[in-house]
């Protein structure tokens, strides 16, 4: 039996993991019927009559979409839109209106949009734009997580390992690095063997990734040299499995 307090914490984080919708909308009625079609699939729903009042809520840390309407009382949906990224909001954005004509919905597909539906619309069609948009979030989510991985783990790194790490991806073999910083050979592999495992990368095509996801460039050399050398160039093998 598992004992209360373990259960409540369980339920606790399902119910935070649950995906979100977010409706804004200064129409009750299409309010009242989100909220009903959001719940039926089993989902979240926060809805407002208004871009302030969403604004102000504080949201939930878990997949979501908004779906928005784009003439407002006093707003507009697709001047919101472009507001959103200021805010730090990046969840996709499903786009509906009364009075849409094929202009404005390609300026707000332009801007990003996932969808726009011409009211009324219909109720599966509009399940199914929520479901790609959570997929969508989910799938965001998850590489944001991945990123913030990957900096922490660049982040551990001393000085000496970063510019070694800056070299290694470029193709530059240990001899030519261990040149270009003035330091010994022996050195330079202990340094790339310590990036390897902080990095926590397999291998250099690997390490190559998460530079890239970091910004980095390679500077030297060539994509074909760079493949030769993630290889095994001659002499060397770049892999984790051996001590560099």
């Amino acid at each position: 039996m598992v004992p209360r307090s373990q259960s409540t914490l369980n339920s606790t984080k399902a119910e935070n993991e649950t995906p979100v919708v977010y409706v804004v909308d200064d129409d009750e009625s299409i309010r009242f019927t989100l909220q009903s079609l959001a719940r039926s699939v089993r989902l979240r729903v926060e809805t407002f009559d208004s871009p302030a009042d969403f604004l102000a809520f504080p949201k939930h840390d878990a997949p979501s979409c908004l779906i928005l309407d784009v003439r407002l009382r006093g707003a507009s949906g697709l001047t919101f839109q472009a507001e959103l990224a200021r805010y730090g909001l990046r969840m996709p954005i499903v786009f509906m209106t009364a009075f849409g004509d094929i202009e404005m919905s390609v300026k707000a597909m332009k801007a990003g949009a996932l969808d726009f539906f011409q009211k009324p619309f219909r109720e599966q069609d509009m399940v199914d734009a929520i479901a790609d948009a959570l997929k969508r979030d989910t799938l965001r989510r998850a590489s944001d997580r991945a990123l913030a991985g990957v900096i922490s783990s660049f982040e551990s790194l001393t000085v000496r390992e970063r510019e070694v790490m800056k070299r290694v991806v470029t193709g530059m073999l240990n001899k030519q690095i261990a040149y270009e910083l003035n330091l010994s050979e022996i050195t330079v592999k202990i340094h790339r063997g310590q990036v390897m495992k902080k990095m926590a990368s397999r291998n250099l095509p690997d390490l190559v990734r998460k530079a890239e996801a970091l910004g980095m460039e390679a500077t030297r050399g060539n994509s074909s040299a760079l493949l030769s050398t993630a290889r095994g160039a001659p002499g060397e093998n770049p892999g984790v499995g051996r001590r560099i």
